[in-house]
């Protein structure tokens, strides 16, 4: 029974509901009941949502419409958690997701509600402690190393932007579990996700995290697009690279697969997410890979034409290539 999620970066409210909404369409079991949801805004207010039965689909509602995203003040929320999993859970729900704006929020799976060995709550105590400036590695790891025969499995999130998750001693003896945890530097911005008793597993997990940190970091933006033209040279290098002119025009596709410089080949010489360097500057990474027909190291044609514009996106690195 139950899935977490816990999230932080940008938009980590919408990709929290996201997440979940994911794992309903393809979960089987234990989903698409309760569910109890807390966001953190960047100025430190808790916002709450909760259901006992439907999951996403009735987390939020606009009028009489059900089915609806998160309001805007929500979706843009810095950090955000969600419990569910079948209908008609014990009230009130917060017992299963307490938070703080000031220091952060505890989910998890199982019963993170279950008392430790001390008598409190375990996600009660995990927050006392994020309250007192733990991280939530130290908050997690210190609660859960007492009570490792609990049934409880945690996801902790700090408003330094720490995510972590552990699963108790007991939980992790289980044959249905699922965990996936995605980050992404910049911007920062960091899932995790632990269920079980819902299937697949653990793919139902791997599914919410991916599209989790998609909607925080958003589907990469063109910057710019080079032309590639037939007789352009393909030389082997130790990175995939598109060498262009100041007016980016390739004058060489560097390969790493020795195979695509001799002879005819019909490949992908110009690949995906390959550097594009300027003046000995990476510039950006490509963004599509035409079929290509390479004779005796030169372009021939791509995805049938002779002249190519391949789009790229931004890169952060600004280090000269090797290739150039």
């Amino acid at each position: 029974m139950t899935i977490g999620i816990g999230a932080f970066g940008p938009k980590a409210g919408l990709a929290v509901h996201q997440a979940l909404r994911a794992a309903e369409r393809v979960g089987r079991g234990a989903i698409g009941g309760f569910a109890s949801y807390a966001a953190i805004t960047a100025d430190g207010r808790l916002m709450r949502a909760e259901t006992q039965r439907g999951g996403s689909s009735t987390l939020f509602t606009d009028g009489e419409t059900t089915g609806v995203e998160p309001p805007e003040e929500v979706a843009n929320a810095i950090a955000a958690g969600v419990i569910s999993s079948g209908p008609d859970r014990p009230a009130p729900l917060t017992q299963f997701l307490p938070a703080d704006g000031a220091a952060g929020l505890v989910t998890g799976h199982r019963l993170p509600n279950a008392k430790g060995a001390g008598g409190q709550p375990i996600n009660e105590e995990i927050l006392a402690l994020l309250r007192s400036g733990r991280t939530a590695r130290e908050a997690v790891d210190a609660v859960l190393d007492r009570n490792a025969n609990s049934d409880t499995g945690i996801i902790a999130v700090d408003r330094s932007g720490q995510v972590y998750s552990r699963n108790a001693a007991r939980v992790l003896r289980r044959p249905d579990l699922g965990h996936a945890r995605r980050e992404h530097a910049s911007p920062k911005a960091v899932v995790e996700v632990l269920h079980n008793a819902i299937r697949p597993y653990p793919a139902a997990a791997a599914l919410a995290a991916d599209v989790a940190l998609a909607t925080m970091v958003g589907e990469p933006k063109e910057v710019g697009r080079v032309t590639v033209s037939a007789g352009c040279p393909v030389a082997l290098g130790p990175e995939d690279a598109v060498v262009v002119d100041d007016d980016l025009n390739a004058t060489k596709i560097v390969t790493t697969d020795p195979l695509l410089v001799s002879g005819r080949q019909v490949c992908a010489a110009i690949y995906l997410h390959s550097k594009v360097v300027k003046g000995g500057r990476v510039i950006g990474r490509t963004m599509f890979e035409p079929i290509t027909t390479v004779v005796d190291s030169r372009i021939t044609e791509m995805s049938g034409q002779k002249t190519l514009r391949i789009s790229f996106q931004a890169d952060t690195e600004r280090a000269a290539a090797g290739a150039a």
